[in-house]
């Protein structure tokens, strides 16, 4: 019997290809695996167009063999170029990448771009394949904007100088930016009549404030005030002159933060010194005071507070001898002519203002040369020979010292009184009459008729004197005139005016 043979030659045969070829498939696909691109990117904003700069790099992961980029897709789909020097930029799709080597590509994306991705399909020398992603994530950034061409002024910062006793400021627009469109910052310097040179009020408003702004092509301005020759405030303030305050009043508006340098806003919007100035070393009011004497002895004081700079009421005490003192207050512009020193108290007179006696402010009293004068009369016999002084109305009390021979006699005649000495008729043939006070003399004639050869004759009607023979009348009216001529002379009346 014949068995057939099973042959094991053929299925041996298909087993073994099919394991080689199994085999061989693995080695190719492992080597496969390794070829790729790695791909990784960096941002940076241009203000220039607010657009997102992404540098992309594509690293070739093989040592010997370069590959060639088939195609490249890009999220956002916007152009990914390779910067080639000294020429134009060229797609990065179909750039080679040498062996171990990379290539660089710039893409632009909009500036809020969160995210992007780049997926890039190579294919190497040995005919490998590899398609590969990289992703930037921006979505922690902020959006790029475009760097701005001006600023707002809402934003805009600035500098200052301030010189307040010379009232001179400046303010500059700081950073190379202009302000945006049509805006304008105003600030404004002005100085202020002020009571103290420290902070007091109410000011009042000294000339024009001087006002300009930043804006456009102007950005730094300067600015000056005058400044009054008295205690003064000088401010720099942000605004313009609509902001001034005149007057600055007791529980009135402030300037406060809106002073340059202040702590606060707006003033800490401006770098430099505090804008702000208290000084002065002069009193914003004109005290000043004239004096004129009266007859009887009393001294009437005008005060005034009328100059340019008088700005404030004026306190003034006027002071006298023996303790008299009387306080009057004058206000700005007006005078007070009813200040009367009584005249037990006008030996000397001050005027002061706050404790200090004001310039040319000293007095006393003086004889008015229009005052009336005192007469003398005689009344002369063999026997006697009678002086009197009478001293007129709304006049002064008078010293007189009546001189006779080695004797003399003083008396004090009150005003509207007369007082009269009588000496016994002796061998002088005149009598001396004086009034140390005013710094007169007058020499009266003793020269009676029918005394010692002589005979009396009747008093001449009309004649200020009785009781003489016509010739020592007639001598003594003579020099009776002649007194009054002297007295009329020296004693000139004066009025003296004082100012500060």
């Amino acid at each position: 019997m014949i068995r057939p043979k099973l042959s094991l030659r053929r299925p041996l045969a298909v087993l073994a290809a099919t394991l080689i070829g199994m085999t061989g498939a693995a080695a190719v696909a492992t080597p496969a695996s390794a070829h790729h691109t790695t791909i990784t990117g960096t941002v940076v904003c241009d203000q220039l167009s607010g657009e997102r700069v992404i540098t992309w790099t594509v690293a070739n992961s093989e040592r010997d063999k370069a590959a060639t980029i088939r195609k490249v897709t890009a999220e956002p789909s916007t152009p990914v170029k390779v910067l080639v020097p000294g020429a134009d930029a060229v797609d990065l799709e179909g750039v080679a990448i040498v062996r171990n080597g990379s290539v660089e590509a710039v893409q632009r994306v909009p500036g809020d771009t969160a995210t992007a991705k780049l997926t890039v399909e190579a294919r190497w020398d040995n005919k490998r394949e590899k398609t590969n992603s990289g992703t930037v994530n921006l979505g922690g950034d902020a959006p790029c904007a475009p760097a701005p061409k001006c600023i707002d002024a809402s934003q805009a910062k600035y500098s200052h100088t301030f010189d307040g006793p010379k009232g001179t400021a400046t303010v500059k627009l700081e950073g190379d930016l202009p302000l945006c469109g049509e805006e304008k910052q105003y600030f404004t310097l002005v100085s202020y009549f002020a009571p103290r040179p420290q902070f007091a009020t109410p000011q009042y408003v000294y000339g024009a404030p001087d006002s300009n702004f930043l804006g456009g092509t102007q950005t730094e301005i300067e600015l000056n005030v005058g400044i009054p020759d008295c205690h003064t405030q000088v401010d720099l303030i942000w605004g313009g002159v609509d902001e001034v305050i005149d007057p600055l009043v007791e529980d009135g508006p402030r300037y406060g933060a809106k002073k340059l340098g202040d702590r606060e806003a707006p003033g800490n919007r401006s770098a430099g010194p505090p804008g702000w100035y208290n000084g002065g070393d002069k009193s914003c009011s004109t005290p000043a005071s004239t004096f004129a004497s009266a007859c009887d002895g009393t001294v009437t004081v005008s005060l005034s507070n009328d100059g340019s700079i008088s700005k404030y009421p004026v306190e003034f005490e006027v002071r006298g001898e023996n303790g008299w003192s009387k306080t009057v207050t004058v206000e700005p512009g007006k005078a007070d002519n009813e200040t009367v020193v009584p005249a037990a108290n006008a030996g000397k007179i001050e005027v002061l203002v706050d404790g200090k006696v004001i310039e040319n402010g000293t007095y006393s009293w003086e004889r008015p040369e229009d005052c009336p004068l005192p007469t003398v009369t005689t009344d002369a016999d063999c026997e006697t020979f009678a002086l009197t002084a009478s001293n007129p109305e709304g006049g002064v009390p008078v010293k007189v010292e009546f001189t006779y021979g080695d004797k003399t006699e003083t008396r004090t005649v009150e005003p509207g009184k007369s007082e009269k000495v009588t000496f016994p008729a002796g061998d002088d043939e005149a009598a001396l009459v004086a009034l140390p006070e005013l710094g007169l003399e007058l020499e009266v004639i003793y020269a009676p008729e029918g005394c010692g050869g002589g005979g009396g004759g009747e008093e001449p009607p009309g004649l200020p004197v009785t009781g003489a023979a016509a010739g020592g009348i007639a001598a003594g009216a003579i020099a009776l005139l002649a007194v009054g001529a002297v007295l009329f002379v020296l004693a000139r009346r004066r009025r003296i005016h004082f100012t500060v």
